[in-house]
């Protein structure tokens, strides 16, 4: 009897971790079917990017290609002043975008979050309350205004309006994060002597780093895919972004659209932002969770 009681515990405890094992396994396998919706359209485009043009713009649609062909990528590559240039001009836009972004969020969240000053509040709201305002409202605006300062039609120019898009959030972002440092923190690096930028420098950017991330993050995706405001107030070819250079290089011969250039085309789009949230999707995640710390 005696000898059953420890058989009995140990069955318990198996039949226990099989459980949970097939709990885990019975998670995951609900989490793929449910992504394969979603990285459907990313394959679908990669894969098609390969195809031959015909095959690329064949209906119905080819599931399997006569031939695999980087003749897309080298269309791609010829158009225009070339990919290589609508490429710099995509990065040097978001990398301004994401410095002007990080710098001045980075300020006035810190301000916010430390300082106590008269209107901090009221002056608080009026910036979240930007985010209401669609940014295809004020683009005639900002055109005057980017022609007034004779930045119209310049990459820092288009770099300047995207950083006003994106320093709302990016503002509310680092307050929340700064909120989640404790005081106790900061006041003991004042003691020590620090002033209040160096110990924003050397004490609390390596603590909200997370929000950091985050706040990269979003001003580069916005940046980088974004096309109507490139558009507007980019006049000259050599300017253009990736976005607007694949608008313009989608018709194909009497006005069809080329599927198989801008699917190379998308895809050369997709790998920078993919590759940027793989390697930051650890400080990602924290940023967004240190940023709903306080509202």
């Amino acid at each position: 009897m005696t000898s059953s009681v420890p058989a009995m515990k140990d069955y318990a405890g198996h039949a226990h971790r099989l459980k949970a094992r097939l709990s885990v396994a019975l998670y995951y396998m609900i989490c793929g079917v449910l992504t394969l919706p979603f990285l459907f359209p990313i394959a679908w485009s990669a894969l098609t990017s390969f195809y031959s043009p015909a095959d690329a713009s064949a209906s119905p649609p080819r599931w399997i290609p006569s031939r695999l062909s980087f003749e897309n990528y080298q269309n791609l590559a010829a158009y225009g002043e070339g990919i290589w240039r609508y490429l710099g001009n995509s990065a040097s836009v978001a990398l301004m975008t994401v410095a002007m972004t990080l710098v001045l969020s980075t300020l006035g969240g810190y301000g916010f979050s430390r300082f106590r000053f008269r209107g901090r509040n009221v002056i608080f709201v009026v910036i979240l309350a930007t985010l209401m305002i669609p940014f295809q409202s004020i683009l005639n605006p900002l055109f005057v205004l980017l022609r007034w300062l004779h930045l119209q039609g310049t990459l820092f120019g288009l770099a300047l309006v995207y950083t006003t898009f994106q320093l709302p959030f990016a503002v509310f972002m680092m307050r929340n994060s700064f909120d989640s440092v404790p005081l106790e923190i900061e006041d003991a690096s004042l003691i020590d002597g620090c002033s209040s930028l160096q110990s924003l420098r050397m004490i609390m950017l390596p603590l909200v780093l997370p929000g950091l991330v985050t706040a990269g993050l979003f001003a580069f995706f916005g940046s980088w895919n974004e096309l109507l405001a490139a558009l507007i107030l980019l006049g000259d070819a050599r300017h253009y972004t990736l976005p607007v250079m694949l608008l313009n290089a989608q018709s194909g011969q009497l006005g069809a659209i080329d599927w198989g250039l801008m699917q190379a085309g998308i895809t050369i789009s997709i790998l920078p932002c993919a590759l940027l949230f793989l390697l930051l999707q650890r400080f990602y995640i924290n940023g967004l969770i240190a940023g709903a710390v306080k509202a």
